[in-house]
């Protein structure tokens, strides 16, 4: 009887070496700022007590963070062609994240932190000698907002290489 031959292999994978062009890029740039940012707003909300909304900043600061720790755990090790869909629209993935999750909800986050900060504004007079939240509240919206115009910056960098027909994030 003939022989089948054997089915072909998938192709080799190289091994796995950090993506330098990218890490030195505009956007590898933005996105520690974004990572470092983030984490200080939302370590900054977790470690305080916080209550009604603040739960939704939270959520919303940590669901963002870790899409990004993703976006750029795969565009430092160059393996976005794993992402089924979107590995092959990479930079409109990186586009979309950053101007609909990353902006929209930094700036919501950031709007709600801004909202109990002007609500404890009243624990910030010399002499209160309860436990005030004025401090953590306006410090993550600050960082919150700084957080949101990096997300601006880096959909922005990419809507621009998008509009001149580049394919790839840097």
């Amino acid at each position: 009887p003939p022989s089948v031959p054997p089915p072909p292999r998938p192709p080799a994978r190289g091994s796995l070496s950090l993506h330098r062009a990218y890490l030195r890029s505009p956007l590898g740039l933005l996105r520690l700022g974004q990572l470092a940012l983030g984490a200080a707003f939302w370590v900054t909300v977790a470690a305080h007590k916080y209550e009604g909304a603040a739960h939704f900043a939270l959520f919303a600061a940590v669901l963002v963070w870790l899409l990004t720790l993703a976006l750029f755990g795969l565009s430092l090790l160059g393996r976005w062609e794993l992402v089924p869909w979107l590995g092959s629209r990479w930079l409109l993935t990186n586009l979309v994240h950053d101007l609909a999750l990353g902006v929209g909800l930094y700036a919501a986050a950031t709007g709600i932190m801004g909202h109990k900060a002007r609500q404890r504004s009243y624990c910030n007079l010399p002499g209160y000698s309860q436990h005030c939240l004025y401090n953590a509240y306006l410090s993550a919206s600050i960082c919150g907002g700084i957080t949101a115009c990096l997300y601006l910056f880096s959909g922005l960098y990419c809507l621009s290489r998008r509009c001149r027909d580049q394919r790839d994030i840097i």
